[in-house]
């Protein structure tokens, strides 16, 4: 039996990088996986949305919640909810944030209300990192397993922290995982 690979949307917006950094991690795991800047989205894109399979929510965490910005375009997306045009695809979600927590289980919590309101199936990480598993240092540090977390790093070069760039990429062979398990 031959499976066709899911389509991935990982939709996100930005504040200084440090997002855009977490979704192209995750879209390496994903791969293939389309990434959409809110603050550029086309027509094609909110098509490529309805299509895909899998739809990942990506934001930073400002003040103890989602991006005004991100929240506009939860906003705008919520048409689809009478027609249940989202219904039964695979969601998920990441946020970063300066602190370790940064309150950024109140974000994924958002994201994840979102995404049962729209009728999708949401996926969180599974990750085991140190101290739990000593053998897994930097991996999903936060603890989190609603969604992926990462704290930003201090080195503006770097942005995000090499553990939470490989938590990220890990979250996303997950979710291409359960999407074709979901769409088979």
């Amino acid at each position: 039996m031959s499976h066709q690979t899911p389509t991935i949307a990982i939709v996100y917006v930005t504040g200084n990088g440090h997002t855009r950094r977490l979704a192209h991690a995750v879209a390496d795991g994903a791969d293939p996986a389309r990434l959409i800047d809110v603050e550029e989205m086309t027509s094609d894109d909110w098509d490529m949305l309805d299509a895909a399979d899998a739809i990942l929510f990506g934001t930073p965490t400002y003040m103890g919640s989602s991006a005004a910005r991100f929240d506009t375009f939860l906003e705008e997306a919520s048409d689809r909810w009478a027609d249940q045009l989202w219904a039964d695809k695979i969601a998920g979600g990441f946020t970063v944030a300066t602190y370790p927590s940064g309150d950024k289980l109140n974000t994924l919590m958002r994201l994840a209300i979102y995404a049962a309101q729209m009728g999708m199936v949401w996926i969180g990480p599974n990750q085991i990192g140190a101290p739990v598993a000593p053998e897994n240092p930097g991996l999903n540090r936060d603890g989190s397993h609603l969604g992926l977390m990462a704290t930003s790093s201090r080195d503006k070069e770097q942005l995000i922290e090499p553990g939470d760039l490989e938590t990220a990429r890990r979250f996303g062979e997950r979710i291409k995982l359960a999407a074709a398990r979901w769409t088979r």
